[in-house]
């Protein structure tokens, strides 16, 4: 309970009066890091495939705008996080050089271009593609910057529990750009997503506790303990590995998908094992490597095995 209390007075959020009135020098490059360039390739790229394995058909131009309006709300979450956390990022080494906490782009500055994003995506998706994307890109933008942001991050060590359900929506966005619908399909690539999240991020907070305690933000790590961490670390792997399995094991997907994921599955929960027994930097750092290449494998497949089989459909028909 102490650490929360004196984590609300180090953790405070830079507000609007913190700006200077005169304008920044921040150049193209500052504005793209605003956007965490890294992050949003990820949302692309799951959103992307559930666009494709979605029913239906997209036109390409459309698909593109769909893409791109994702694109640019998940930038405008970003930004927004930049804003409301230069506080947090400026004691941390790893975030210490952003633009807002390094002074290349003023906070008011950074507010005005997330809004700015946030609200231009949200919109151009509404009138191009149909309202459930606009909606649910809505949802993520608020969910992220709101809930996850200004409210768990602060104040609970299951703040990435919750909170990761905003990384997680980008499929279903995808999927109901598609079909203007949510699909079963969609909702299984949500959970792989929101169940991978733990894990992912906590190896790495791992190796970042003590920032995390200067910054004052209640990570589990700092809160619970590295040992209660990397326990919780093995759950979530354990339960990641079937969730990871469940679009081959619901006949969605097939068994070049079925078989990654059970190999994949496998490997997480090996090298959180490790990481449970056998505690390091090294195998925190592994593990979340590791994290990375499961994910990006398994929307990977998926991918390709749309391809093939549309190939293979063409072909007979």
């Amino acid at each position: 309970m102490s650490l929360l209390s004196e984590g609300a007075g180090l953790a405070r959020p830079l507000r609007d009066e913190d700006a200077r009135a005169e304008p920044s020098l921040a150049g193209a490059g500052d504005y793209l890091a605003l956007m965490k360039p890294r992050v949003m390739s990820l949302v692309v790229f799951t959103a992307l495939t559930g666009m494709l394995i979605a029913p239906g058909h997209l036109h390409p131009v459309l698909g593109f705008t769909a893409l791109l309006c994702i694109a640019v709300g998940a930038g405008a979450a970003g930004a927004l996080n930049m804003w409301y956390d230069a506080d947090i990022d400026a004691v941390m080494s790893r975030t210490v050089t952003r633009p807002v906490p390094s002074g290349r782009v003023a906070p008011g500055e950074a507010l005005a271009f997330g809004m700015t994003l946030a609200v231009g995506s949200v919109v151009m998706l509404g009138l191009m593609i149909n309202v459930l994307a606009a909606g649910l890109l809505a949802f993520t933008i608020v969910f992220y910057v709101a809930v996850y942001t200004m409210w768990l991050k602060r104040w609970t060590p299951q703040n990435i529990v919750i909170g990761g359900a905003a990384g997680a929506f980008p499929p279903m966005i995808g999927w109901a750009a598609t079909t203007n619908a949510i699909g079963i399909e969609s909702v299984l690539l949500f959970l792989i997503i929101f169940f991978w999240t733990p894990p992912h991020f906590w190896a790495l907070s791992l190796l970042r506790t003590e920032e995390y305690a200067r910054a004052g933000v209640p990570m589990l790590p700092v809160v619970a303990g590295p040992e209660e961490t990397r326990r919780q670390i093995l759950i979530y792997s354990l339960v990641l590995a079937p969730v990871g399995a469940s679009p081959w094991l619901f006949g969605y997907a097939g068994l070049a998908f079925g078989l990654s994921a059970i190999v994949g599955g496998a490997l997480m929960i090996a090298l959180s094992w490790q990481l449970l027994r056998t505690p390091s930097d090294h195998a925190a750092r592994r593990l979340f490597g590791f994290s990375i290449l499961y994910l990006f494998a398994l929307f990977a497949v998926l991918l390709a095995e749309w391809g093939l089989g549309g190939l293979f459909a063409r072909a007979f028909a």
